[in-house]
């Protein structure tokens, strides 16, 4: 092995990269060569790129020098096997379209079949959404039962939904009352306040929804958000829908300001959520989770309840929160 061949070696370790990205110098060295017809080994040994990638060759006459590969051979070397693997990859998807065809035209058939699919796992949830967010071209409707979301959630939210606005989806979403509260999520909403949307505020949401043109819905079955059901049922999709219209009748417009008056014993909004669901019998993580709050958050809350009410206990704390009138309110 020669001097020349251990600088070439060593710049080569140092020196890797596709040919689809040919480095600086690279590119510099070639040009030279095309416009000189040659170029001294000597000069070339700072980018073994171009050995490596076959675009210069020796000089029949003179070993010392290179002579450059024209860049239309250089090309077609280097189209020719993509283009086989690009036939080849054609060829391989018409015959998984022949294999798969009987089975599709039996799924077709059925009246059930592939109307439920369990999607395991964020990826693929997120992969179903965004296939089926795409596909939608009239209304999407959405429960969102956390008032407040990750920043980069919020994010990878308008990447999906601005597209929809763009084209002229309709897109109309719940959210809990807590939501009014998150400067993350009304900045969010201002982001995509533009006619084509519409958000709304409602006492307690159970479970987060998406339904995207009357024919797929999407439903958590684990509260860890990490398994999914995918319906595309038609009777499924229409209850669904049904669902969300009537909570939808009963929630109040995000830009219309608190659902309903503070109670003159200083009982805040949210206070009269959770003695809502106080009296229900739910425990204090099902209230948080409902509401989008922390635990924490939610038993200060419930703490100022009972002082407002003068209740020293929590089973009279429901009691006082029945005889006080004040879930009579209307929201």
């Amino acid at each position: 092995m020669g001097g020349g061949d251990l600088v070439t070696s060593r710049t080569k370790a140092t020196h890797p990269h596709a040919v689809t990205e040919l480095c600086e110098e690279g590119g510099r060295l070639y040009a030279n060569a095309l416009r000189a017809g040659r170029i001294a080994r000597t000069d070339v040994e700072t980018a073994p790129c171009l050995m490596e990638f076959a675009l210069l060759h020796p000089d029949p006459d003179d070993p010392d020098w290179l002579r450059p590969i024209p860049p239309a051979v250089a090309l077609a070397q280097r189209l020719n096997p993509i283009e086989h693997e690009i036939s080849e990859r054609r060829r391989l998807s018409i015959e998984l379209s022949d294999v798969f065809e009987p089975f599709m035209t039996i799924s077709a058939q059925a009246t059930t079949g592939g109307s439920i699919t369990v999607l395991e796992g964020s990826t693929r949830i997120n992969e179903a959404l965004n296939l089926a967010t795409a596909q939608c071209q009239t209304e999407m409707l959405t429960v969102q039962p956390s008032g407040h979301r990750p920043e980069q959630s919020l994010i990878q939210g308008l990447g999906r939904d601005r597209p929809l606005i763009e084209r002229g989806v309709r897109i109309r979403t719940l959210y809990p009352h807590t939501a009014r509260y998150s400067p993350e999520r009304l900045d969010y909403v201002a982001r995509l306040s533009d006619g084509k949307t519409e958000h709304r505020t409602i006492d307690g949401l159970v479970e987060r929804l998406v339904i995207c043109d009357e024919a797929v819905a999407f439903i958590p079955i684990r509260d860890d958000q990490k398994v999914a059901l995918e319906l595309r049922h038609p009777g499924l999709v229409r209850y669904l829908i049904k669902v969300f219209e009537f909570m939808w009748d009963r929630a109040v417009p995000l830009t219309a300001g608190a659902p309903y008056e503070t109670a003159p014993d200083g009982i805040t909004e949210i206070q009269h959520s959770i003695a809502k669901l106080l009296v229900e019998g739910h425990v204090d993580e099902a209230i948080a989770r409902r509401l989008g709050m922390n635990v924490r958050t939610c038993r200060a809350h419930i703490a100022k309840l009972a002082n407002a009410l003068g209740s020293g206990s929590r089973a009279q704390l429901g009691y006082l929160i029945a005889q006080s009138g004040i879930l009579k309110q209307e929201n």
